[in-house]
């Protein structure tokens, strides 16, 4: 099944499906309104747009008032955005995600990133196993076919012993299909209390999969993400029903039409994947003039990838407003001076606190910033912004996690001691009255 909405329509059934509740069909009722449908689209951009994807949501999460992010009506994430998805999917709320993937506070499996970045020493020792015989193959063509082509050209048969992928993201897999099955969670699409769809791309016919809807909702949650986040070159394309697949931002970089198509009227977009502009970056302080050039070739490669993946993700959402009119698409993600995003080391824990953080200031930045143009828009569905929350300059995510807990804490805390006071008071004129009583 493609899951691309401008590229096949799901037909009427299957929307009578989704607008009436997952799994049912029925008709909605003719003489009431019914309720608008909301949805969430988060893209990609590895492990760290998945942690400025979280710091994005909290803030979000805490601005606006009237919007629950655990009860949204459909789901929709691709690469590190299926990850976060899936958790939120799951009823875990965007403090939950902030102190067990940012700041390490797992209460039950703690999360490394390093699950990320197992090598995929499977598939290197069967390449490796094969390059006797491909070099004998190559050889034996070249003596045999001397003049048709040189022993360069007949050596690079000897390409196919590179392997697929440097990692295999098996780790993952493991660790989320852990976490799905304990605390009322599900790893099963058709168990969950909502629609969530996990695209990823299909290697041999190219086509976007969106894992979760009818004839791929059998497919483990946990196994659709390892598919969604495996980017060439990178991991191994994951095998599932036969079929291999890979990151489907290879496709779009934001799949926000999957929501549309599943009948959603307002969508919440959070893009990470952005392209850094360099001179603003200079003009801005942030880096330094070359810095980007002389950072070497994985710095270079993201930039690439993420110029192509963000034009075309523009120019699909510029289409939004003819492709599904009435409905309405909020975007949100970094500036293009952004550097520090860009540069950040995912294995660094300092960097993770800092990724969310930032992530977590510059969207209530641009809330505030775009007050007036979101407020009548959030109205139409019963969404009211918090104002007061986005001008708390003080505000941080620590303080938004367990400020508003202290208090109550504090009060507990010196109920305690009063309490302890008390007591020893007390026991101190018992004891007093004993000692009179004895003379």
């Amino acid at each position: 099944m493609v899951c691309d909405g401008q590229e096949e329509k799901k037909d009427q059934e299957l929307r009578s499906r989704h607008l009436s509740g997952k799994g049912k069909v029925m008709k909605a009722p003719t003489d009431l309104k019914p309720a608008p449908r909301i949805g969430l689209a988060l893209g990609g951009g590895g492990p760290l747009g998945g942690i400025y994807e979280i710091g994005a949501l909290r803030a979000l999460d805490e601005a606006l008032d009237g919007l629950d992010f655990n009860n949204l009506d459909v789901y929709v994430g691709v690469n590190a955005g299926s990850f976060v998805a899936a958790n939120l999917a799951n009823q875990m709320t965007t403090a939950q995600l902030c102190r067990i993937f940012v700041r390490n506070e797992a209460e039950v499996h703690p999360f490394h990133p390093d699950v990320f970045f197992r090598p995929a020493l499977k598939e290197m020792g069967s390449r490796l196993l094969a390059m006797p015989g491909l070099f004998s193959t190559a050889l034996r063509r070249f003596i045999n076919n001397p003049y048709d082509q040189s022993l360069l050209e007949a050596l690079t048969l000897m390409a196919q012993a590179v392997p697929a992928g440097l990692f295999d993201n098996e780790g993952l897999h493991e660790y989320l299909r852990r976490a799905f099955s304990m605390l009322g969670r599900s790893n099963d699409f058709r168990q969950l209390k909502h629609n969530l769809y996990i695209v990823a791309a299909d290697v041999e016919s190219t086509e976007a999969v969106c894992f979760g809807a009818p004839g791929f909702d059998h497919v483990p949650i946990s196994r659709a993400i390892q598919a969604s986040t495996a980017s060439p070159g990178l991991y191994v394309p994951v095998e599932i029903d036969g079929r291999y697949y890979v990151d489907g931002t290879l496709r779009k970089g934001l799949h926000a039409s999957v929501a549309f198509e599943d009948g959603a009227d307002l969508v919440f977009a959070v893009n990470p994947q952005v392209p850094i502009d360099a001179s603003a970056a200079v003009r801005a302080g942030t880096m330094a003039p070359g810095e980007l050039t002389h950072s070497g070739m994985p710095n270079l490669l993201s930039q690439m990838f993420r110029t192509m993946v963000y034009s075309r993700m523009k120019s699909g959402i510029a289409n939004y407003a003819t492709d599904y009119p009435n409905k309405d698409i909020l975007l949100f993600e970094p500036t293009g001076d952004d550097a520090k995003l860009f540069f950040s080391n995912v294995f660094s824990f300092q960097s993770r606190r800092m990724v969310c953080e930032h992530a977590y200031q510059m969207t209530r930045r641009d809330l505030l910033n775009r007050a007036d143009e979101l407020e009548p828009k959030l109205e139409k569905y019963g969404i009211r912004l918090r104002r007061d929350r986005l001008e708390d300059e003080q505000r941080t995510i620590s303080t938004s996690l367990y400020g508003e807990m202290l208090p109550l804490y504090v009060a507990r805390s010196r109920q305690k001691k009063a309490a302890g006071k008390g007591r020893f008071v007390t026991g101190l004129g018992n004891v007093t009255q004993l000692f009179s009583k004895a003379k």
